[in-house]
């Protein structure tokens, strides 16, 4: 058994997310090794918390370190405001205050939080070094923002600028890659941007584990589809509004009666999404839920007959969970959801033209609304997708692979 330090900026078992996926790999280590975890001081009392409250051997191999840097370096980061600066002067921190603690470890990995424009340092422990799952977000296409501020896709735009200025410029970035023993990508983009050949596997960053579901419900009396997510551009909520009013144009008033759209979550368009449902007149079709706790959602989940999630982002950790459920999922083709959906679990529609766009969303929705076969085969090559791909587990064994090749 080898004891691996990890350095996880963001934690918090009781959240999704980047914090969930901190806590699920933090877990998944301690499977097979001993794992040092270090995390910011914030994310301790969340932590006990939930360890006083789910007890679990794993526990015995995990050792939790807390650092942050002092107040008056700090003073000016308030919630998401800042976090990246305030990351990368964390993660240079760090390195001395692991060297203060005398630790003993064969392996480093920074697990979280970052993407591949931001570097690390632990190479220089001089140990094999591991760095991800490594985040990358496309350049979002201009006709998916015109629906919104111009403000969007200026800052789209002016973030492609800093990541292309880290990609060509940045020499602790290059460093960082060259010494990597192992780059763990979260989609093809990575390795891309990154311009590496070896030492790298691809495997999506989100996953979730099984809430038990295995039941495949196709006599259900509403055709259910479900969105879940921040209310932003990035998320393609736009596209689902109107793909669904496109799909109902095609239904007679007797089928329009048994459908609607679940639009979970919050966040600074929800005006906006709300105008556009009233200005398509799917008042009594479509319903806002804010956002809700996670086992809520799962219910939800539950309930629904397929996953529409245009979303333009490199990851979603909603994915996972709809395919536990078992649910057909709808995407676009791109560097995200796109990479593991395929026709035998769901429908992945070409981007372009954004008038095709939601024609291609429309016509996946309606295929699956006129079949409940084919729902129900999509439904469990969906949940095989799950098991083979996105259980946490599956990330577990992936880890415990590289750190036995290095």
């Amino acid at each position: 058994m080898k004891t691996i330090l990890a350095s996880a900026y963001a934690i918090n078992p009781f959240k999704g997310s980047e914090d969930g996926m901190g806590w699920n790999f933090v877990l998944q280590i301690a499977r097979f090794n001993k794992v040092i975890a270090i995390t910011r001081e914030n994310n301790r009392p969340h932590i006990e918390k939930y360890i006083a409250e789910n007890p679990d051997s794993l526990y015995d191999n995990i050792q939790f370190l807390y650092f942050d840097l002092p107040y008056w370096m700090r003073f000016w980061k308030k919630g998401g405001r800042g976090a990246m600066l305030y990351y990368l002067m964390w993660q240079r921190g760090i390195m001395s205050f692991i060297k203060k603690q005398n630790l003993k470890f064969d392996i480093v990995h920074n697990l979280n939080f970052h993407n591949d424009w931001t570097p690390s340092f632990l190479w220089k422990l001089d140990k094999p070094f591991v760095w991800g799952p490594v985040g990358h977000h496309p350049l979002i296409p201009s006709q998916y923002l015109q629906s919104y501020s111009r403000k969007y896709h200026l800052n789209d735009r002016l973030t492609w600028k800093v990541k292309q200025f880290f990609w060509k410029m940045s020499p602790a970035l290059r460093k960082t890659t060259k010494n990597a023993d192992h780059i763990l990508c979260m989609n093809n983009g990575v390795p891309e941007a990154l311009g590496i050949q070896s030492n790298y596997s691809i495997a999506p960053s989100v996953a979730t584990q099984d809430f038990g579901w295995n039941e495949f419900d196709t006599t259900k009396d509403k055709f259910t589809l479900i969105s879940a997510g921040r209310f932003v551009p990035l998320k393609g909520f736009d596209l689902t509004i109107r793909a669904f009013s496109e799909f109902l144009k095609g239904l007679d008033a007797k089928d329009k009666e048994n459908c609607e759209l679940l639009l979970i979550g919050s966040g600074p368009e929800e005006g906006f999404l709300k105008s556009l449902v009233n200005d398509l007149r799917l008042a009594d079709r479509v319903k806002f839920i804010s956002w809700i706790e996670r086992g809520e959602l799962m219910a939800k989940f539950k309930v629904a007959s397929a996953f529409l999630f245009p979303s333009h982002e490199g990851a979603g950790m909603v994915v996972a969970e709809a395919l536990s459920f078992g649910l057909p999922v709808i995407c676009l083709d791109n560097e995200g959801p796109g990479q593991f959906i395929n026709r035998e679990n769901g429908f992945a529609i070409p981007m372009g033209d954004y008038g095709q766009t939601v024609k291609g969303l429309a016509v996946a929705v309606g295929e699956l609304h006129n079949s409940s076969e084919k729902r129900k085969e999509m439904g469990i090559a969906a949940r095989k997708q799950f098991e083979n791909f996105f259980h946490w587990d599956r990330r577990g064994e992936l880890l415990q692979k590289v750190y036995a090749d290095l």
